[in-house]
């Protein structure tokens, strides 16, 4: 564990002491009645912000005789001692911000709770233990045992806290509590804005942006000036390859440079270490992925480049715009389509014979720019917002690193005492 020399007058304490800690071990069902339901917290449900993600909470039945000192109240740590990973040592806290009594927590965490709030906010604690954890300190106090790390407990309590008084500990938890509610308030308007864009696939690609009267076909009815087409009709597949020791300075792209849902490429790889052929495109390609299709894995290409096999190379010729093309890629009867032509059990692919014959309505040239155009604006707002949360994050963890190591005083960052002690989350 590394030394970190903190301010002449903050104090240091320990997770063992009893005066001002209690710790509880988790629960895990039981074997002895009555039993009651009750939602349990697993480390499935931590975030890497530290809050709990509750849309997936196991409700099991739990020894009543157990019940009371196992719910969590608002203030609660709840402490990962199993599990984690290569990339991710065990030792990931979140802080419990519910007060409804209605959650445990499982035998794979343990809570901690404050006994004396005049001593240490539970809120600066729980920045404390996420920057310990953040900092990479846990990874030396975990070990294995049957494949899974453990942490070690009693050492983690034994673990130093730095105390700043309460007024600093306030200004500390205040500051990095609103860098993250920024964050916070970023991802939400990242999520309304794809909200609003999926309600605009089902209609745009329906009825477009002009009020235009309606005409009856086959697939039902469209704009009059719209028309019915395959796919085979508007865009060909390009069947290009490269082999590997051709074109080495082009990038590469492979699935996994390829995100769900996005239609614009943001990274890619090295041709040079590419070890067989593949497939070649050029900027306004289509790439899509035709493997496990239900992915929803389409862009567009900006660059001259080289692809997996399992990607399929698309150019719209004249009746399209390409980006009007993979817009209509992600929509939800394409990628219908595209699962219901699929075949292979552990690894299903569709292909460009059965992709081909997917039928949809068409609009004009016009149309169709006009279209793309509703949907790139989206994307770049959400693209813009998208990288906020990125620079908000960095903020948060060099200032949850400064502040905790007390490099930075959060008192001049802060107007005032009144201001602090107004938020809600310290009352």
């Amino acid at each position: 564990m590394h030394e970190t020399n903190f301010p002449d007058h903050w104090k240091k304490i320990k997770l063992s002491n009893q005066d001002l800690f209690s710790f509880e071990s988790g629960i895990w069902k039981g074997k002895k009645a009555p039993f009651e339901e009750c939602a349990v917290v697993r480390n499935t449900n931590f975030t890497s912000d530290g809050y709990l993600d509750l849309t997936d909470v196991a409700v099991l039945p739990i020894e009543q005789r157990y019940l009371a000192k196992k719910k969590l109240k608002w203030g609660d740590i709840v402490i990962e001692r199993s599990g984690g990973g290569p990339k991710q040592p065990v030792g990931r806290v979140v802080f419990f911000n519910l007060n409804d009594g209605k959650y445990c927590f499982s035998n794979f965490t343990s809570r901690l709770r404050v006994i004396d709030s005049d001593t240490i906010l539970p809120f600066y604690l729980f920045f404390y233990l996420l920057y310990f954890h953040d900092s990479g300190q846990t990874r030396q106090l975990q070990q294995r045992t049957t494949g899974i790390r453990n942490l070690m407990f009693q050492d983690y309590k034994d673990t130093t806290i730095p105390l700043p008084p309460l007024p600093e500990q306030r200004a500390i938890a205040h500051i990095l509590h609103t860098i993250q509610e920024a964050k916070f308030t970023r991802q939400r308007e990242i999520a309304l804005e794809r909200e609003h864009k999926a309600a605009l696939m089902d209609y745009l690609f329906s009825h477009g942006t002009k009020d235009e009267p309606r005409k009856q076909t086959e697939i039902g009815e469209i704009p009059e000036s719209w028309e019915v087409v395959q796919l085979k009709e508007i865009a060909n597949l390009r069947r290009e390859n490269v082999k590997p020791n051709d074109n080495q300075n082009l990038n590469f792209v492979g699935l996994e440079h390829i995100d769900s849902g996005e239609s614009n490429l943001k990274r890619w790889g090295d041709a040079s270490e590419v070890k067989s052929a593949k497939n070649h495109f050029y900027s306004d390609d289509v790439l899509y992925g035709k493997l496990r299709s239900y992915l929803d894995k389409a862009v567009i290409a900006e660059m001259e480049g080289i692809c997996s096999t399992d990607i399929l190379v698309f150019t719209a010729n004249s009746k399209a715009d390409p980006r009007f093309l993979v817009y209509l890629l992600h929509t939800e009867a394409f990628v219908n389509h595209a699962v219901a032509t699929s075949t292979g059990i552990s690894h299903p692919r569709t292909s460009w014979d059965s992709l081909g014959k997917f039928t949809f309505a068409i609009p004009p040239l016009t149309e169709q720019r006009a279209i793309a155009n509703i949907f790139q604006t989206i994307d770049e707002k959400t693209a813009a917002l998208a990288r906020e949360v990125e620079l908000i994050d960095e903020l948060f963890h060099a200032m949850l690193e400064e502040l905790m190591t007390g490099q930075r005083s959060a008192m001049p960052l802060i107007d005032t005492e009144k201001h602090v002690l107004g938020i809600s989350i310290f009352s």
